[in-house]
């Protein structure tokens, strides 16, 4: 079977796409003190069944490096990767900060640095609390009662589990016949659908979804790999979270079509997955080695740092293709 595998009544319960309401914060079906929204579908079984498939000599780093000039998520006015040094071999010998004298300050070669970021920069995740509506986030947690001066006490990137699950990237360029797919440009239902039965892949609750446009072959030119960038649009996340999506990613930085077709919500996929789907959200993953070498069935391991509170984290994500497949 190729396609979204038909998701049973029961399954459909723990699925909070099938309970959104358009333009509305969710309720979690896992409960008031949910945090982490579908990833509830994870389980220690299916963690094991992932990895016991996984041929681990082969590790694809789905993640890009961060340095200082990299295209990063400006619009907003929020900081860029800065990265400098804290301490050099040679300012060490001057500076003697730890007053060990200077034959010490010779001998030992000390370097150290420091760096700073807006939390949604390069191989990120977006947590829950990222966007929502009328002042909450998913499970309706309102800022009135759950934001602090330091953050979210709630949905934030601290509660977001380190995650094993099945993957599977859909590749919509080489659906479409073409090497990267043109800015702004719409990805529908109707194309995942094609991509699912073009790579004979069966999209199954529970599974990490990326979505390959190709843009990131622009990196890291910011212009061409910033500006209007493809991505899904409301028809394509609806079709991925209504099959059961537990996180989805992409190759781009703004993750949706840019800009949306909504006139009344610019972030109209961000908020719906978020916010009414309880799906997290990753962005600028680097597909290019998967799509080279056939790869698109695979274990797929990324943790985020434990940022109390934040809205986003760098993530780590790996995968290992599938031995059988």
């Amino acid at each position: 079977m190729c396609g979204p595998m038909l998701v049973d009544a029961g399954t459909k319960e723990r699925i909070a796409a099938f309970n959104a309401t358009f333009r509305t914060v969710s309720a979690s079906p896992f409960g008031a003190d949910d945090e982490i929204g579908m990833l509830n579908l994870m389980t220690p079984k299916s963690c094991r069944e992932v990895l016991r498939q996984a041929d681990a000599g082969k590790i694809v780093d789905l993640a890009l490096d961060y340095f200082v000039g990299m295209p990063s998520w400006a619009a907003g006015g929020d900081p860029p990767f800065q990265m400098w040094m804290t301490h050099t071999p040679g300012g060490t010998v001057v500076d003697d900060v730890m007053g060990v004298g200077r034959s010490q300050n010779e001998l030992i070669t000390y370097s150290g640095d420091a760096f700073s970021m807006y939390t949604h920069c390069g191989t990120h995740l977006d947590t829950l609390n990222h966007f929502g509506y009328d002042g909450e986030v998913f499970n309706h947690f309102h800022h009135h009662d759950h934001l602090g001066s330091r953050g979210w006490t709630k949905n934030g990137a601290d509660k977001h589990p380190p995650v094993v699950a099945r993957g599977i990237m859909l590749d919509i360029p080489a659906l479409l016949g073409v090497d990267m797919l043109p800015s702004s440009y719409g990805i529908t239902g109707a194309e995942l659908n094609g991509a699912l039965r073009r790579q004979k892949l069966e999209l199954r609750p529970g599974d990490v979804v990326l979505v390959r446009t190709g843009r990131i072959k622009s990196w890291p030119d910011p212009t061409a790999y910033m500006v209007d960038s493809p991505g899904l649009n409301l028809d394509g996340a609806k079709f991925l979270a209504e099959a059961g999506a537990m996180m989805i990613g992409a190759d781009t930085v703004s993750f949706e079509q840019m800009p949306t077709e909504d006139e009344d919500n610019w972030q109209v996929v961000h908020t719906y997955l978020l916010a009414e789907c309880g799906i997290p959200i990753m962005e600028v993953v680097d597909c290019e080695a998967l799509a080279d070498e056939g790869i698109d069935e695979f274990a797929f391991v990324g943790a985020c740092m434990k940022l109390r509170g934040a809205t986003g984290s760098p993530i780590r994500p790996l995968a290992m293709p599938f031995a059988s497949r």
